[in-house]
């Protein structure tokens, strides 16, 4: 992994979003046939992340669905009424090409960003994410574009009457708004964020993924501790966290516990910045345009701790605990 090339792989992402809204303009899951009693999503970091969140929207819409660790060693039995969706960027996980080979039997949709790659080989259906080469060795671009197709999986599903070439669209502007004004808050971010013990993220359950890609970032490029939690959860798991620690977290708003997190932060005085969003007692917000669009802000969000992270590694600042 090469934190210039990681920096690099982020800048490109409006134009890599450019080109998956018009590779949208055809529905890249046409070729699905119906009558599909389960939809199971297999993956592994930030391809079971961004599954997740893909499987919730999927069951308030009255779908059976589940997105579950490759590495399970137990799951839902193979059977061609189930649809199985493996996720691998690189298309060589270990972990999700043995799950993949378990649900023989199954139909199976792959999700991947290389051609011809091991995780597309007797699959039924393999859509390309079109993110382009990660040549920092990190998955950023991917796990933006692996949420912009399932949520196109999901108006596929649904018969959702959804325009996500514009969609995307939006994302890539949002994009590029944040990187195009970065020198205004980056700076105040990186000193807001730099603690002696890590950095936490917080969002609702619909925005988890942004959580736990966010945190894989922090410890994947500076090597910095960071862990996720969903926000209602927060106040039963994490906030213990806040009475010994220097507690710094991103949190992303939206939910209906935002205000009972926030009580224990104004008594506890921990740190919190908020991205895509305002609370009272935060001490500073990020925002973006479009950020009041729910679906822009999930494919947007996680680029503010994609570029500390990257600015952390670059610059050789790893934890100063």
């Amino acid at each position: 992994m090469k934190p210039e090339l990681f920096l690099a792989d982020l800048e490109a992402k409006p134009a890599a979003l450019a080109d998956l809204a018009a590779g949208l303009s055809a529905n890249p899951w046409k070729a699905l046939p119906g009558g599909f009693g389960r939809v199971l999503f297999l993956g592994m970091g930030s391809s079971r992340y961004a599954a997740s969140v893909a499987a919730l929207r999927l069951r308030a819409r009255g779908i059976d669905a589940h997105a579950e660790y490759a590495s399970a060693a137990a799951s839902f039995p193979p059977g061609r009424d189930t649809l199985v969706i493996p996720i691998s960027a690189t298309g060589g996980s270990r972990e999700t090409l043995d799950a993949a080979a378990r649900h023989e039997g199954s139909y199976r949709a792959v999700l991947t960003n290389v051609a011809g790659s091991p995780i597309t080989e007797g699959a039924d259906l393999v859509v390309p994410m079109l993110a382009g080469e990660e040549r920092g060795g990190v998955a950023c671009r991917t796990f933006q574009h692996t949420l912009a197709l399932l949520l196109a999986l999901e108006a596929h599903l649904t018969a959702a009457d959804r325009d996500l070439p514009a969609l995307v669209r939006r994302a890539a502007e949002a994009t590029a708004d944040l990187l195009d004004r970065r020198e205004a808050w980056l700076p105040g971010v990186l000193d807001l964020l730099d603690g002696p013990h890590g950095v936490y993220t917080v969002a609702p359950a619909e925005h988890l993924s942004s959580a736990e890609q966010s945190a894989l970032m922090f410890r994947e490029g500076p090597r910095r501790p960071a862990d996720a939690c969903e926000t209602g959860d927060w106040s039963h798991v994490d906030v213990y966290l806040t009475k010994t620690l220097d507690y710094r977290a991103i949190l992303f708003p939206g939910s209906a516990y935002d205000d009972q997190a926030m009580d224990w932060v104004r008594q506890r005085g921990s740190t919190i910045l908020t991205v895509g969003g305002e609370l009272p007692d935060a001490r500073a917000s990020v925002r973006y345009l479009h950020d009041d669009d729910p679906d822009v802000a999930l494919l947007t969000e996680t680029l503010v701790a994609e570029l500390v992270a990257a600015h952390w590694w670059l610059h050789g600042t790893s934890s100063p605990q």
